[in-house]
């Protein structure tokens, strides 16, 4: 019996590209590549236009379309995580529904996971349209978080991924709310290969993720894939408190040791509020250590993650 692949599509207002969408990859891919089972799982995000009317018009005319309609929009990382834990293939490609994605490299995808590779990564190259803002903004968040994360995340690397059904198992069991999808099948490891490509420009409608959402999301990461936030207090006082005490030493000696400086009863009141500044930073830090072991229990994650076990008994 033939493999099972699932495609994953989250959908946002996104009433016109559907159509589009489902012509372009029954046409390339779907009916061409009859080497594999198929079933399309398109996750409507709340959309507000008829979205939700166009998916239903396909899945009556074809059965391997399946559809989860959210009670409101919830975000595409939710919309994606859905599709993960309802997906039933040997493996599940996530891919958009405004054609940024091109459906020309899936085949690419294909063959890297049948080399065995379980985690298949579409990296952007160049994206037609994108604006200087968010140009600027993705490479300093790749190059933040990839300075202060314990987990490294490949640099322009997208949604547009294929997963093995272990990876899917594995990732559904990660239980945070807010999440980057991509970051969490980072964190997870397996072996993994890339696929490069050049961003279509969107077909229809506006992107759903606006600046606010996408500094939101890069926050979000930041919290969950680095404790240095946590501890900058701490590693700020151990600064302030090193100069200021410095500065304060120094004081001491050139004024009541030497007597060759003079310094006003301001400057000393202002050093020794400064050393003491540092000392309540370096409380906050301490603090900041025990909610960080508090973060690492709540957040739940797997100590360690098996990809395949042969013991015997």
């Amino acid at each position: 019996m033939s493999q099972l692949i699932s495609i994953a599509v989250p959908v946002y207002n996104e009433e016109k590209n559907i159509p589009v969408f489902w012509h372009k990859l029954n046409e390339i891919i779907l009916s061409k590549i009859t080497a594999y089972q198929w079933e399309v799982i398109f996750i409507n995000d709340g959309s507000r236009d008829k979205t939700i009317e166009e998916l239903e018009k396909l899945s009556k005319i074809d059965a391997r379309i399946r559809i989860i309609d959210f009670s409101r929009n919830f975000g595409k990382e939710v919309a994606l995580t859905a599709g993960l834990n309802h997906c039933r293939g040997d493996a599940c490609l996530m891919v958009d529904a405004d054609l940024q994605h091109p459906l020309e490299k899936i085949p690419e995808f294909l063959e890297k996971w049948e080399a065995g590779f379980e985690v298949i990564v579409g990296v952007r190259e160049k994206n037609k349209g994108e604006g200087l803002v968010k140009r600027i903004g993705s490479y300093f968040f790749y190059k933040i978080i990839n300075s202060i994360a314990e987990t490294k995340i490949t640099s322009k690397a997208t949604d547009f991924r294929l997963l093995d059904r272990i990876v899917i198992d594995e990732f559904n069991k990660l239980p945070e709310k807010n999440r980057m999808t991509r970051a969490l099948i980072d964190w997870l490891g397996f072996r993994r290969a890339y696929v490069h490509f050049n961003a279509n420009p969107r077909l229809h409608g506006k992107a759903s993720y606006s600046l606010w959402k996408l500094f939101r999301l890069a926050f979000n990461s930041f919290i969950s894939f680095s404790l240095f936030p946590l501890r900058l207090a701490g590693y700020l006082g151990i600064i302030i408190t090193l100069l200021s005490g410095a500065l304060g030493l120094f004081i001491l000696i050139t004024k009541y040791i030497l007597g060759t400086m003079s310094f006003s009863g301001s400057v000393i009141l202002a050093v020794i509020i400064l050393f003491l500044i540092g000392i309540v930073l370096i409380c906050l830090g301490l603090i900041a250590l025990y909610i960080a072991n508090i973060h690492t229990e709540v957040t739940n994650r797997p100590l360690y993650i098996i990809r395949k076990s042969k013991v015997r008994i």
